[in-house]
């Protein structure tokens, strides 16, 4: 796919790593980016088209869908880590909320946005995964199982649009230099750098990205015996 004169939408595009990709397709030569958040407001470069979007509710991503009918490049990133683990939690709040908005939102916007697509030429989806796609952490349990989640909605949904010629794109990651990985002291890549490999992959037509080492790692350890989050 060509991003010269594409149009594009990112979810979560007000901050971290959606603002990243929405600068970056607009540096590409994106004629459109519409950025969706909660709080239009919140989205400060002017050459952005911002678009309120709550993807966990139905009537504002039928909305955005209606209105935002030329778009051929649908990047789900809007999403949420609470910190939760699966058993210690004090209830499935968290876990239930990581669902809602990391696979069911996902699966909305993807739902909502693939006749678009299909009525665009073909197009592509971008869903912003994780390394613990693959593998989990004590801390993070409840997020991990909703990502593990949202990499099989991406196969699924890439099976199911190959007959209309959209590309599906999943993109994992470790930590990235966001809010979201505040306060982990570990190795980070830069919101930037993840944003241009997958909109690499988007130009060559590739189906995943692996965007730092230990992502690498971890998908290549995934049929070793006695599996598990290699050390970073």
């Amino acid at each position: 796919m060509d991003l010269r004169g594409c149009t594009a939408l990112v979810t979560g595009a007000n901050r971290g790593l959606g603002r990243a990709f929405a600068l970056a397709l607009l540096e590409r030569g994106a004629s459109k980016v519409y950025a969706g958040a909660r709080d239009p407001g919140s989205v400060a470069d002017q050459r952005l088209v911002p678009v309120e979007l709550d993807i966990t509710d139905p009537a504002s991503v039928a909305a955005v869908a209606e209105r935002c009918g030329d778009v051929t490049l649908l990047i789900n990133n809007a999403g949420i880590g609470l910190r939760g683990g699966l058993i210690a939690a004090p209830s499935l709040e968290a876990a239930r909320a990581e669902m809602e908005t990391n696979f069911f939102g996902t699966l909305a916007m993807c739902r909502a946005f693939a006749p678009v697509l299909g009525r665009n030429g073909g197009g592509t989806i971008v869903n912003m995964l994780s390394v613990l796609s693959w593998a989990t952490l004590p801390g993070a349990a409840s997020y991990a199982a909703s990502k593990a989640a949202t990499w099989s909605l991406t196969n699924g949904i890439r099976l199911e649009l190959r007959e209309q010629g959209t590309l599906v794109v999943g993109v994992h990651a470790a930590f990235i230099d966001t809010d979201m990985a505040a306060g982990i002291a570990l190795p980070k890549t830069a919101p930037a750098e993840v944003a241009a490999q997958a909109l690499d992959a988007i130009e060559q037509g590739s189906h995943e990205v692996l965007a730092d080492h230990l992502t690498r790692q971890t998908k290549g350890a995934l049929s070793s015996a006695g599996f598990g989050l290699p050390a970073a």
